[in-house]
Parts: structure tokens; C-alpha cells; sequence
């Protein structure tokens, strides 16, 4: 149901009502709380950076520092001796994307008790996935308004162009050698699968109006991202690549037709003009599925997932155990009878992110991964349909232009992921944290409606609608 705006469900009549509304007890504007940045705010720029851009890895002399370590912990104390209604965690808790997580998590840990690897296991939840929760408990509560969402999501798309213009600065291709290899921290494919997701989101930020200064670092952005991706030489990418640009064209409604046509066009003859016969040979090779190895091979994709789909079959409860897909290969398939031969077997990872998470955690596991999928894109599309109120001299642009973008960054993960094992990784949990935060200051659940003082509904309209 559209509404005209959301508020936090308080009477206008009291200080705490005209305060949400951003009225003064005089009935002048207040000051919104989202009007600068903070010390949590920069501290959570710092993980971004560093989680997601791999920041600390791309220059050496960072790498004593621990700087994801740092500033996740500075963050979260930042967030724990915060005060004020914007930062409170009930309102995050009652999110149906939090819930999906925190299911998604208990079921991380229960998976180490049958793990073919506990060791494994225990390491992925302690090391990694906890971890991975705590910062998106500490990003979506910190978020006070629609700006707090903006900066972060620009600073994950520039924590990306960091790392690509890096790669491009020090990587070469060409000749018989026209993919990227060795890369820090992500491999080709994981890289190309991440340029792609945030593309949309440059274009979100280079057809806003201001600041111009946001508007050429998002060009420039998008242009080493697009450079980049084309030297990975990835397929699943590229196939992600048609996913957002039809995305674009077509349903990123939120930006006027022309813009959506002139970006897009761009992006393209970029693209064409950077991408090389070696490359557009080896995207050939979509059109020519049974000469892959991917297809044919007892290591290919095909047939790692034909065993995938078994494992979760035989382990339908709790899996065989968190980041335990590589020690099921080499111990449960039908392969691991050819190492006592002394034959090498591969003990290989999922290639599927989906397919990952139901051999490792079950089928419980499974649905409350998609389910944390569905809830992330049922609040897109409900903040989509959201008219959002833009104060008098306001820079931010309306939520819902960011919504289409973040929907399409979450459709790049999910084609790109589909051939990839990316299903623990920060540039997933940070993406969705975005999403979920973005629901908590545009469409927060359980609203009821609520008149709105005389001053007040003279501006934005006088009642709320429940959502």
C-alpha cells in the first residue's frame, strides 16, 4: 500500500513527536539527525573499506595494523554507548531480514556438532559468520536516517572502485594471458561478480544532482569497475552483466527513461570498446555448453553441484557442516574412492553460493537463506512504492531511486553467486545490512496511523498509512 511518508508512530503534540517530524516546539524545522557524519559512522566506513575493499590488503604497510579488527571494534563500542531513538536495536531486531540472519546463524553454529570437519566449522562461525552478524547488527542500528544510508552505500562503492583501479594499476592482460589472476583476497570471478554488483549503484550516484564532486568520483568509479570486470573474464559475471542491465533499462523506474538509456548506453560502448577478441571468445563459449569442462568434467560445475544436491539429501537437517563442502568432496563422493588408488581427487568448493549453503547447513539452513533473499527484496520493493518527503534544501535524493539500485546489486550477487561460493562473505552481509537499514528509516514495519500536529500536516500531509 503507498503511503505519503513514513514517521515513527508518536503523537506531533509532544516534544518527542515534533522532534520525529522535524518540527520545533516553535514549529521551525529541526535539525535532522542524519545531518553529518559521527564517530560510528566513520568507524563503519573503516570496516566497509577494509571488509568489503580489502583496503588493508592492497597496501602492505596497513596490513599490521588490523584494520577490519579495529575498526569493527571501535564501531561496535562506538554503538553500544550511543544514545537517542534512532540508534535503538529493537527496531533492527524487528526487521524480517534480522530474523532470517539470526535463524541463518543458529544454524551455523548447530551445524559444527555433526560437521564432517567440526574444526572447520567452528572456525567458519567463530572467525568469520559471527563476526559477519555483529557489524550488521552494528551498521542497520547505527543508520539514523536516509543520509546514514546514502554515505554508507557510497562508501562501499568506492571501496570497490579502490580496489579495482588498483588491480588495473598493477595487473597487466593481454595476448595469450587476457584474464586477470592472483588477485587480493577475491579470485577473477569473485571480483567480476563484485564490480558487477556495484555498477547500478554508481549509476545511482551519477544521475543524482549534487554534489557534483559525488557525481565525477561515481563516474570515474564506474568506468575502472567496468575496465576491471571486462579483465576478469568472467563468465558467471558476465552473465550478471545482462541480469542488471535489463535490470536497468527496464525496471529502474525510479530514474527517468532518458537517463536510464543514456547510462546504459555508455556503460555499453565502454564495454565494447575495452573488451578484446579474447575476450568476447571466451564469453563464445556460454553458446557452447557441452565442450565445457564445466559440463563434462568430474570437477566441473555440473557435477560438483549433481553431488552438492546430494550431500544436502543425505544430511537434510543439519548438512555436513559449515565450510565443509571441500572435506564432503573429499571424503563423501564418490571420487574419494579413487584417492585410495592414489589418484588425486579435488576437493573442490560448492560454485554455488545456494548450493553451498543447503550441503553445509541443511535444508533448514537453506530456506532461511533464501528467506533472508526475499525479505531483502520485499523491503526494497516496499520502500520502492514509498513516496518519500525531501525537506526544504535537502541533497539526498528520494529513497526508492536507491532501493531499485540496491535491488539490482542484490540480483548481480545472486546470478553471479550462482557460480560462485560467496555465500559467508562480507560483500553479501554488508550489502544486505545496507537493504535492511534502508527499510528501518524509510518503510519501518508496524506502523500504524498517526495525525501529525497542524504545522506539521500543513507541509507532509495530515495522517500516516500502515504499510
Amino acid at each position: 500500500m503507498s503511503t505519503r511518508a513514513f514517521w515513527p508512530p508518536r503523537a506531533a503534540g509532544t516534544a518527542a513527536g515534533r522532534q520525529a517530524v522535524g518540527v520545533t516546539p516553535g514549529g521551525a524545522p529541526s535539525r535532522a539527525p542524519d545531518g553529518h557524519w559521527d564517530l560510528l559512522l566513520a568507524c563503519l566506513a573503516g570496516y566497509i573499506l577494509t571488509a568489503v575493499g580489502r583496503l588493508h590488503q592492497l597496501f602492505d604497510f596497513l596490513n599490521p595494523l588490523h584494520l577490519t579488527l579495529l575498526s569493527a571494534g571501535l564501531a561496535t563500542v562506538a554503538y553500544m554507548i550511543s544514545v537517542g531513538p534512532a540508534r535503538r536495536l529493537r527496531p533492527v531486531l524487528r526487521l524480517r531480514i534480522t530474523r532470517f540472519l539470526l535463524a541463518l546463524t543458529l544454524w551455523v553454529a548447530l551445524s559444527i556438532v555433526g560437521a564432517l570437519w567440526p574444526g572447520g566449522a567452528f572456525q567458519l562461525f567463530t572467525d568469520q559468520f559471527l563476526k559477519v552478524v555483529l557489524m550488521f547488527l552494528v551498521l542497520v542500528g547505527a543508520v539514523r536516517g536516509f543520509r546514514d544510508v546514502e554515505r554508507l552505500t557510497f562508501v562501499y562503492l568506492i571501496s570497490v572502485g579502490i580496489y579495482a583501479a588498483v588491480v588495473l594499476a598493477r595487473f597487466n592482460v593481454g595476448g595469450d594471458r587476457w584474464r586477470l589472476a592472483g588477485l587480493y583476497y577475491y579470485d577473477a570471478n569473485e571480483f567480476g561478480t563484485l564490480a558487477v554488483m556495484c555498477l547500478p549503484l554508481a549509476v545511482y550516484f551519477l544521475v543524482q544532482p549534487s554534489p557534483l564532486w559525488r557525481r565525477l568520483v561515481s563516474a570515474a568509479t564506474a568506468v575502472v569497475l567496468v575496465i576491471g570486470f571486462i579483465w576478469t573474464g568472467s563468465r558467471g559475471g558476465f552473465l550478471a552483466v545482462l541480469a542488471v542491465g535489463a535490470f536497468l533499462l527496464l525496471r529502474f523506474t525510479a530514474i527517468r527513461a532518458r537517463w536510464r538509456i543514456l547510462t546504459t548506453s555508455l556503460l555499453a560502448l565502454l564495454f565494447a570498446a575495452t573488451a578484446t577478441d579474447n575476450y568476447w571468445k571466451g564469453m563464445k563459449t556460454l553458446l557452447q555448453p557441452k565442450e565445457d569442462y564445466n559440463m563434462t568434467d568430474d570437477a566441473g560445475r555440473m557435477k560438483v553441484w549433481k553431488r552438492g544436491i546430494g550431500y544436502m539429501l543425505q544430511h537434510p537437517v543439519f548438512g555436513v557442516g559449515g565450510a565443509n563442502f571441500p572435506t564432503a568432496e573429499g571424503t563423501l563422493s564418490p571420487l574419494a574412492a579413487e584417492a585410495l588408488l592414489g589418484r588425486p581427487v579435488k576437493w573442490s568448493v560448492a560454485h554455488n553460493s545456494f548450493l553451498q549453503v543447503g550441503a553445509e547447513l541443511g535444508i533448514p539452513g537453506f530456506i532461511f537463506f533464501l528467506g533472508m533473499f526475499g525479505s531483502a527484496f520485499a523491503a526494497l520493493k516496499r520502500v520502492r512504492r514509498t513516496a518519500a518527503v525531501r525537506p526544504p534544501g535537502a541533497r539526498s535524493p528520494p529513497a526508492p531511486q536507491l532501493a531499485q539500485a540496491l535491488m539490482a546489486a542484490l540480483i548481480a550477487y545472486i546470478v553471479g553467486g550462482f557460480f560462485l561460493a560467496l555465500a559467508y562473505h562480507e560483500l553479501l552481509y554488508t550489502l544486505v545490512a545496507l537493504i535492511a537499514a534502508l527499510q528501518k528509516v524509510a518503510a519501518p514495519p508496524l506502523l500504524r496511523r498517526v495525525p501529525l500536529g497542524p504545522q506539521a500536516s500543513a507541509r507532509y500531509g495530515p495522517t500516516i498509512q500502515r504499510a
